[in-house]
Order: structure tokens, then C-alpha cells, then sequence
């Protein structure tokens, strides 16, 4: 039977650190090479025969381990942050990383972080995107009304972003100097830009074969609009990783940290290990849900009662996670329980 070896990567923007060992833990070769698809092709088929490998997940990992997955019997991605035995080493270079990480695969140690598809990779990073030009609108939003503050103009807040009501008070400006009035200007035909595509992304992604059904039936749980559905769909990726609603919603970030030793349990404010973009959704969704949803309302007042807003918010997000978690997996329309009489 020929002998399968064990790779470790330790990956950066220019360059991969790499070692290999036996399963025995011999080492066969270490050293580094460029981080470009012809080098990583010509050093897999150098390789001394099959191998399993792993490297951290980074900004670089996606495209690395695309490349090398079908050169490898297994490859596999390690989560950054339980990798205590590399950013706690008194010595650190990239050689010995890799080499840790070699030994951690080896020994079935390597704690290991989830890769979704690629397709829903690209299309995870169009939505990103798209959050990222609504980011900027409301910057460039603000940045209206700052100017037209700062220059003593007074506006109607709720209207200022209308296109007629803008170009309106842009014409009837007549203290303003002209210098504010270009800026002003400049600034709305960006934002209209931004929105512009922002919408465009947004349809496309509704639109894509792979996402156009599943959103179809997300959007079945009423208070879950296009964003939260999509939000949803693209990082969770696979459903069926998650074997309870409690590491999905530990997973969104909807749950405290928690400390425990000697019998006693500490509970902190909410754990900065989660998916941010997801955790971001699903609290401004909770916010919105209540109004149309009778089975959100029902929770938000329940802990209203308990009088803090910030806790009723939460425990609304957690419930949302519980309901896209069961139309996902069911692939079925929501259909609420219905109330004992």
C-alpha cells in the first residue's frame, strides 16, 4: 500500500510555507514557494506520492485551496482562532507554523473550519459587496446632511434623500457657497451610483438558479425579506452542518460567551466568535419582524416584560434563526404552529 503523507501550509500574500512528513512524523521536505498557481501546480506533482494537508484560513485560502484540492486525497482548513498552539509558541516563523500545522493534521488534531462550495463563495462575496455600497450610501447620506448643517440650510430630514425634493433645495440655495453646492451635487450623483448598483446585485443574486428557490421559501416566514433571506442562504451555505438550533444560533453570534470551571458558570456579553455579517442582519431584521410577524410579536412583549428592549431583540433573533433554520432544512414553505386553545 503506498504510504500517504501530511502536508501543512502556512499561507501568506506572497509566498507559502510548507512542510511534509510521514506519517510517523519523519520529515520528507520543507520550505517555501510563490503563491501563484504555477508554483503551487508544479510543487504538488513534485510531491513524493498522495498526501493530506491543511492550511489556516485566511484573506488567500479560498483561491489556494480551489487549486490544491484536486491534487490532494484531503485538504483541509484550519480555524485561525483555535490554533492555540501556534500564536501562543514562544518561537514563530512561518516554517514552523507550517510544520504545526503539519503535525496537527497528522495527529488528527487539526481543528477544522468549514469551506462552503465554491459557487456559494462567489456569490457570498457579490453580497458582500452589495452591503458594502449600502455602507457607503449611508455615509454619503450623512455626508449631505452635514454640509447643509454645517452651512446653516434648513431641510426637511425625511424628504432630503427624495431625487425631486434634493434638487429642488439644491436650486433654492442661496447662502450656501458654491463650493458646498458642487460637493452637495457630487455627492448625490455618487450615491444614486451606489444604489443604482446596489439594486442590480441584489436582483441578480434573487435571480440566480442556485439561491432563487431557496429564497423563494425563506421569505415564507413573514418579518424575512430579500436581504435576511439572502444573508442567510449565502453564509450559512449547508443547513445540515448545524446539528441544533443552538450552534447555529452560537454560530450567528446570538449567544454569551461562557466561562466555566470548578462548578462555576460566567457568562459574558455576546461572543465576538461568530459570523458578523449574519449576526448584523438578523438583529436588524429582529427590530422590523415583530410588526408583521404575530409569532415574533408574541416573543418580543414576553421578554419586553422582563424590561430590557436589547434582550427582546435578541431572543426575537434567536427565534428567527430557529424558523430559517427549520424551513432550510425541511425544504418546505413556514407554516407557524398553531396555538393551543
Amino acid at each position: 500500500m503506498e504510504s500517504v503523507y501530511y502536508v501543512g501550509l502556512d499561507v501568506h500574500k506572497k509566498t507559502i510555507s510548507y512542510s511534509v512528513k510521514t506519517a510517523a512524523g519523519e520529515k520528507v521536505a520543507a520550505g517555501s514557494i510563490a503563491a501563484t498557481r504555477a508554483a503551487l501546480t508544479s510543487w504538488a506533482e513534485a510531491l513524493p506520492g498522495p498526501w493530506v494537508g491543511a492550511l489556516e484560513a485566511t484573506l488567500f485560502t479560498g483561491w489556494i485551496y480551489d487549486h490544491l484540492e484536486a491534487h490532494a486525497v484531503e485538504l483541509q482548513v484550519a480555524h485561525p482562532a483555535m490554533l492555540k498552539a501556534i500564536s501562543c509558541a514562544k518561537k514563530k516563523n512561518d516554517q514552523i507554523d507550517a510544520e504545526k500545522i503539519c503535525d496537527l493534521v497528522r495527529c488528527d488534531l487539526l481543528p477544522v473550519s468549514y469551506m462552503a462550495p465554491p459557487e456559494i463563495r462567489q456569490l457570498r462575496r457579490v453580497l458582500r459587496y452589495r452591503n458594502l455600497l449600502v455602507q457607503q450610501a449611508v455615509r454619503l447620506k450623512n455626508r449631505i446632511g452635514g454640509v447643509l448643517m454645517e452651512c446653516g440650510e434648513e431641510y426637511v430630514k425625511s424628504r432630503l434623500h427624495g431625487k425631486s425634493y434634493f434638487y429642488q433645495l439644491l436650486d433654492g440655495l442661496e447662502h450656501t457657497p458654491e463650493s458646498a453646492i458642487e460637493l452637495l451635487a457630487i455627492s448625490r450623483g455618487m450615491l444614486e451610483t451606489f444604489q443604482d448598483l446596489e439594486r442590480r446585485l441584489l436582483k441578480g443574486l434573487e435571480r440566480h438558479p442556485l439561491l432563487a428557490e431557496r429564497v423563494e421559501l425563506l421569505r415564507s416566514i413573514r418579518g424575512v425579506g430579500e436581504v435576511t433571506a439572502l444573508t442567510w442562504a449565502l453564509e450559512i451555505a449547508e443547513a445540515e452542518r448545524f446539528g441544533s438550533v443552538r450552534c447555529a444560533v452560537s454560530y450567528c453570534g446570538l449567544c454569551a460567551a461562557q466561562r466555566e470551571s470548578a462548578g462555576k458558570d460566567q457568562r459574558g456579553p455576546l461572543s465576538k466568535q461568530r459570523n458578523k455579517h449574519l449576526q448584523r442582519v438578523l438583529v436588524e431584521a429582529a427590530k422590523l419582524a415583530p410588526r408583521f410577524n404575530p409569532e415574533l410579536k408574541a416573543v418580543h412583549e414576553r421578554e419586553l416584560l422582563r424590561g430590557s428592549r436589547n434582550r427582546a431583540t435578541l431572543a426575537v433573533a434567536r427565534k428567527l434563526v430557529d424558523y430559517l433554520l427549520a424551513v432550510d432544512r425541511s425544504r418546505k414553505p413556514f407554516t407557524p404552529r398553531a396555538r393551543a386553545a
